[in-house]
């Protein structure tokens, strides 16, 4: 048989996604699986969306523009400028959502064998972003005990070689629901000047943000040629399966060079870019009443993990999801045991163990990631099935 390249073996598996066999077979054995583990929100799809394609009139899908339709680039520019951020059309490049997006400027502006700094824990797919694009990662942690903060910057200074092209950043941030401070994305600004670094920031849960208004790093002054912001749809308007993002930048040269790589693979999905321009038209009555939807699910998991007999789980200040640490042996073993072995109420719940989200391997062994995703009634069962599972996993 062929060999498989190094690249596909050192691609990681998804924490997110990798114990899905285990819920498969609880499910064929009658269970009920409370989803925690994945960031699908129950939230309805604005009905804008959903009243434009299904009053679709076209005889031809057609491919769009490489950078996406015109149309909807110019409507997402009112967008950033009606939140502050001076954007134009020929700033954006559409993408097949924003994990395309990240892909492309790991390849654009990074070489095999570059070095990218990220705070850890991040987004579990970072890491097979940069293993696809011959990247390495330089994790600098941010701990729990500090809320999962801005790690000091001479921690970063220390991992920097002239391999250091780029700083990659979630804010809010997937998996902690940290929201950076301005303070912190200033003392970013001033590293990226000093060492001439990339910051690509990815933004796509900007509206859901607790206590005050995120920072995008478009606002930061003196970074017009460094900062590349990722976008998405699939979490603002809870349509996951539109597959589309966005590169938002003012460096013509990362543009224009990511374009190339956009042609590569023909135009962004044609449906899910008219869904994504109807979904602009979308009142901010809509994401009131997300965000206290959101807020209540926060605060009622918060509140019932810290209850719980050693674990611990700071408050999440934006995004829709939570890194707890329990009082446990291994978390991926006690999440598939959940599935495996464990039941209430006929009843269990599935969680992404945490360590997939770190790249230090000996890091987030205890951990969790919840996405609090669920309406607060199935949250309340879910919880109950962690309380009670902890307590026979540990008794056994």
């Amino acid at each position: 048989m062929p060999a498989i390249s190094k690249k596909a073996l050192s691609m990681p598996s998804s924490p997110i996604r990798k114990l899905v066999s285990y819920a498969d077979e609880a499910k064929a054995k009658g269970k009920h699986v409370f989803h925690l583990n994945i960031g699908q929100p129950d939230i309805k799809t604005p009905s804008q969306v959903i009243n434009r394609m299904t009053n679709l009139e076209r005889e031809v899908i057609e491919y769009s523009h490489s950078a996406g339709y015109p149309s909807y680039r110019s409507k997402l520019a009112t967008y950033y400028q009606g939140i502050g951020l001076d954007v134009q059309n020929d700033n954006i490049m559409i993408t097949t959502g924003g994990s395309e997006a990240l892909l492309f400027l790991m390849q654009v502006c990074l070489d095999e064998g570059d070095e990218v700094i990220i705070p850890e824990p991040f987004y579990a797919n970072y890491n097979g972003f940069a293993a696809s694009s011959g990247v390495s990662v330089k994790p600098i942690t941010a701990s729990i005990e500090q809320n999962f903060s801005l790690p000091p910057i001479e921690d970063f200074e220390k991992v920097i070689t002239s391999k250091t092209k780029a700083i990659v950043i979630c804010n809010p941030a997937n998996p902690t629901g940290y929201v950076y401070t301005k303070e912190e994305l200033d003392v970013l600004r001033e590293l990226v000047l000093k060492y001439d670094l990339f910051l690509f920031a990815d933004e796509v849960y900007r509206e859901f943000c607790y206590e005050g208004t995120p920072t995008s790093v478009l606002s930061l002054k003196g970074l017009e040629d460094n900062v590349v912001m990722i976008d998405s749809v699939s979490k603002r308007y809870s349509m996951c399966g539109a597959r589309i993002g966005a590169i938002v930048t003012r460096n013509n040269e990362v543009l224009s060079n990511a374009l190339k790589f956009g042609q590569a693979r023909l135009s962004p999905p044609t449906l899910g870019q008219i869904a994504a321009e109807a979904a602009l038209d979308t009142p901010q009555s809509y994401f009131d009443e997300v965000i206290v939807e959101y807020k209540a699910r926060r605060d009622y998991v918060v509140k019932r993990l810290n209850a719980m007999e050693g674990v611990v789980c700071p408050i999440p200040e934006g995004a829709f999801y939570a890194i707890a640490s329990l009082p446990i042996d291994n978390a991926e073993k006690f999440c598939q045991w959940l599935l495996e072995e464990f039941s209430l109420n006929n009843s269990t719940v599935m969680f992404a163990p945490a360590a997939g989200f770190y790249s230090s391997k000996e890091l987030g062994l205890k951990e969790i990631r919840i996405a609090y995703v669920l309406n607060l009634s199935d949250l309340e069962k879910a919880m109950d099935c962690l309380e009670e599972g902890l307590k026979v996993y540990n008794k056994n």
